[in-house]
């Protein structure tokens, strides 16, 4: 069992990522119109590579600083956490994503409206709206930012110190490309904090499948082919 510390750490984390990366979707519309740009999917993509670095650098000798449940359900399965402290996460950071909604829905109720307080809206036009297609940038994106937490902050030779950096910008990297295409969730509870808030449900089972989905297949193949294959050799 964990110290229960780790649960608020959790909370915490989760809040910091979801009140500043849906922050920056709000003000990157209010800024640059409602029509994506270079400079907007930019403003998004630091928004929230910035608050999961920092998140982490700030709890994960705590908590790990999971922040997602597609990353705490692959921790789960490949025996990283328990059951009981996995489920402890992932309450977490449900109610850590919905305070951060809530915050959001107070201090910028109007301008936040707008955007459904920065709910993913589904696969988008460049996706011609396929539901398939939306699915599996998801996943797949899912797939590449587990990996990297598995290769950077779980394997034993991985270089330390560098985790923090490393997922950071693979979530900077995943919302550079995802935003134009599903909004970038990759995070079920990134997208459930919103969408409890503004009551925009649309599309929102895919970012609960797809990203675990990703999530898990990433972590059986790193477990099972890299990390305990270190933690032999260790």
């Amino acid at each position: 069992m964990v110290n229960p510390r780790a649960y608020l750490a959790e909370a915490i984390a989760t809040y910091g990522l979801v009140f500043f990366g849906p922050l920056s979707v709000i003000l990157a519309i209010a800024s640059f119109g409602e029509e994506l740009t270079t400079m907007s999917v930019l403003f998004i993509s630091l928004g929230h590579g910035g608050a999961i670095a920092l998140m982490i650098y700030a709890f994960g000798h705590v908590s790990g600083a999971h922040i997602n449940p597609a990353v705490t359900i692959p921790m789960m399965i490949t025996r990283k956490i328990g059951i009981a402290d996995g489920v402890g996460y992932i309450i977490s950071q449900l109610i850590g994503a919905v305070a951060a909604a809530a915050t959001l829905k107070a201090i910028l109720p109007e301008i936040g409206a707008k955007v459904n307080f920065a709910t993913q809206g589904g696969p988008s036009d460049l996706l011609n709206n396929s539901i398939g297609s939306g699915f599996a940038v998801e996943a797949v994106l899912t797939f590449f930012l587990v990996t990297v937490i598995f290769m950077s902050a779980v394997h034993k030779k991985a270089s330390p110190g560098w985790h923090g950096f490393t997922i950071g910008g693979m979530v900077f990297l995943v919302h550079l490309i995802g935003v134009p295409l599903t909004g970038a969730s990759v995070n079920p509870a990134r997208t459930f904090g919103p969408a409890l808030i503004s009551g925009f449900w649309e599309f929102h089972w895919l970012y609960w499948a797809a990203p675990i989905l990703g999530g898990i297949v990433a972590g059986l193949i790193m477990n099972y082919v890299f990390v305990k294959q270190a933690e032999k050799e260790a």
